[in-house]
């Protein structure tokens, strides 16, 4: 075959003299052909260089087969064991997943689902940038009854549904917890209010203070983007307050800001937890690699992927509606290490 010349079925088929029907058949693997002759089909295909035309297909079917993944950024423990649920549930279901992250920026996540629509996604997986205030670039999907499922760091919408889980009681216990090792001055280092993963978990830790009549002082609750640099500013704040009027524990919304945080205390001399106690949020590897070992929350981030994915495709397949629930809630558990064992 002339090599700018796309290989079709029908020249499998006179290849092997054969109709183009049965050809058709043949590669799909359809019972109705012959064992011996799908055989020959199939290895013919291979001879010429047949390429599947899953894009005319998918035309006939209006299906792409195809699911949108839209995340805040790809170099997150959470996000990667997000992305591996997805992908093992849609490759078993024989869709495939295209994926972009936002960087946090929001104009980013508009140009990304802009790319989705145009794709023709059958349906989107969307966890939401630091900085998005509305969903109006949402409106396309939603408009064209396209299925969104928000998860992690969520939305509340009529026509999407949220996989998420109970911030708001983890962080509570987070505090209860620092309260109950006798921590009186518990510093909160959060992240941006417009995001429901670090509001709930602000409204958690103000609860189980004021619970336990416990105040909070003037900047003891810090918002950045909980990068390693800005949990390292945070211990340089500390080190800067007379040491009567530091914080006994820090409570931070992720693991990563608490660790460079206690890194950098501890290479000031500060004793954890004798004097600091520390808490983090999200189990990440790194929670074990610093010494003492980080007392977190755990959840999992590929069984949230996992559950966002087959109640999309679920969906899409029509064995359930989810247009007809909010929210679905995994389970999130308190892991005591040593970083707070004051007692």
């Amino acid at each position: 075959m002339a090599e700018d010349k796309e290989v079709t079925i029908y020249d499998i088929a006179k290849h092997l003299n054969l109709s183009a029907a049965t050809v058709s058949r043949g590669l799909k693997g359809s019972t109705l052909i012959n064992k011996n002759t799908r055989k020959k089909i199939q290895e013919a295909a291979k001879e010429l260089g047949y390429r599947s035309n899953t894009f005319a297909s998918n035309l006939r079917s209006k299906q792409s087969l195809t699911l949108g993944v839209l995340t805040p950024r790809l170099n997150s423990h959470f996000v990667s064991a997000a992305l591996a649920g997805m992908e093992d549930v849609a490759s078993k279901e024989g869709y495939r997943l295209i994926i972009s992250q936002s960087l946090e920026e929001v104009e980013k996540e508009k140009l990304n689902a802009q790319n989705m629509f145009n794709n023709r996604v059958d349906g989107l997986l969307v966890s939401l940038a630091a900085n998005t205030e509305n969903l109006d670039h949402f409106e396309p999907f939603f408009n064209r009854r396209i299925p969104v499922v928000f998860f992690d760091r969520v939305a509340n919408h009529p026509d999407s549904i949220s996989v998420v889980i109970d911030n708001y009681t983890a962080a509570y216990n987070v505090t209860k917890h620092l309260i109950e090792q006798g921590c009186t001055r518990i510093m909160h280092l959060g992240g941006n209010l417009l995001r429901n993963v670090y509001s709930d978990r602000l409204r958690g830790f103000k609860d189980a203070l004021k619970e336990h009549n416990l105040s909070l002082p003037a900047k003891f609750h810090q918002v950045s983007n909980l990068s390693s640099e800005a949990g390292a500013q945070a211990a340089e704040w500390i080190l800067s307050l007379p040491p009567d009027k530091r914080p006994d524990a820090v409570f931070s919304a992720n693991d990563t800001a608490a660790v460079f945080c206690m890194l950098r205390l501890k290479a000031a001399g500060i004793k954890i937890p004798d004097e600091i106690a520390f808490a983090g949020f999200n189990n990440d590897p790194i929670s074990l690699v610093i010494e003492p070992n980080l007392t977190t929350v755990d959840y999992s981030g590929y069984n949230i992927g996992k559950t966002a994915a087959k109640n999309l495709i679920n969906h899409l397949k029509g064995v359930i509606d989810i247009f007809m629930t909010d929210t679905i809630s995994l389970r999130a558990e308190l892991i005591i290490r040593a970083s707070s064992k004051k007692k």
